[in-house]
């Protein structure tokens, strides 16, 4: 029977190794899910096209100062768009009210025009032509006119007549005048015809010749019945705004 040889092996371990392991252990894991932690946000935010947001230090973060300064800062920023959401609703309210003011305004011009009509003067002759407006267009020798011949009485029957009109002015220091015809499409003959019970409209655009210095109109209007009334009126060249809300 051989003789069995034995070897002692001999480890030395520090008195505290398993607390050791231990730490390192933790220490591992807890880096592993912080790393996870990590990764996992920003591929959450890349997924979403969206920049990681950024942490710094509590040390290297703005001074208290610069923090209630950029509290101020967004203050005011709010505040300023306030105050534009404020002009803005202000402006439109201005505008509302302008245009309710022009809308009462053209109520009150139409009320006045048939009042004119249906409760005459006394002396009113039947016949009668409201003032010639003008407007301008977007082209600087075109105009818009509008004539509106009436008929004031208590009772009101068909009127018949005509009308003719011309401009008159300067060209090249002269006097001069063209019939209404000839400057405007609209009227095929200077010689209008009225016919109406109430009020008729003569309007249409111009254009004024090169050279022409536009001064005023000259209408004459004749009536042959009910009864016979002859008017002549003179208009000056006065460019405005907008017609008048009568006539239509």
């Amino acid at each position: 029977m051989g003789s069995e040889n034995y070897h002692t092996v001999i480890k030395y371990q520090h008195v505290r190794h398993r607390e050791i392991v231990v730490l390192v252990a933790t220490v591992l894991f807890a880096a592993v899910l912080v790393a996870g932690y990590l990764l996992g946000q920003r591929s959450a935010y890349t997924s979403m096209g969206l920049e990681p947001p950024v942490y710094s230090d509590p040390e290297s973060s703005q001074s208290g100062g610069g923090l209630e300064l950029k509290a101020l800062q967004d203050e005011l920023d709010v505040q300023q768009v306030q105050n534009e959401l404020d002009r803005t609703a202000l402006e439109m309210v201005r505008k509302e009210l302008a245009s309710q003011q022009n809308e009462i305004g053209d109520l009150r011009e139409g009320l006045s025009f048939y009042k004119g009509l249906m409760a005459p003067e006394e002396n009113a002759h039947g016949l009668s032509l409201r003032k010639l407006e003008l407007i301008a267009t977007g082209a600087s020798d075109r105009f818009i006119f509008r004539l509106v011949a009436q008929q004031e009485a208590r009772k009101h029957t068909t009127l018949k007549g005509s009308l003719s009109m011309e401009v008159f002015g300067t060209k090249a220091g002269e006097a001069v005048s063209y019939p209404l015809a000839d400057l405007s499409a609209d009227i095929e003959d200077n010689n209008v015809a009225l016919r109406f019970r109430y009020f008729q409209t003569i309007e249409g655009e111009l254009v004024v010749p090169a050279g022409f210095n536009p001064q005023g109109f000259r209408v004459i209007a004749r009536a042959s019945s009910p009864r016979k009334v002859e008017l002549r009126e003179q208009f000056p060249w006065e460019v405005q705004r907008r017609f008048s809300y009568v006539g239509k």
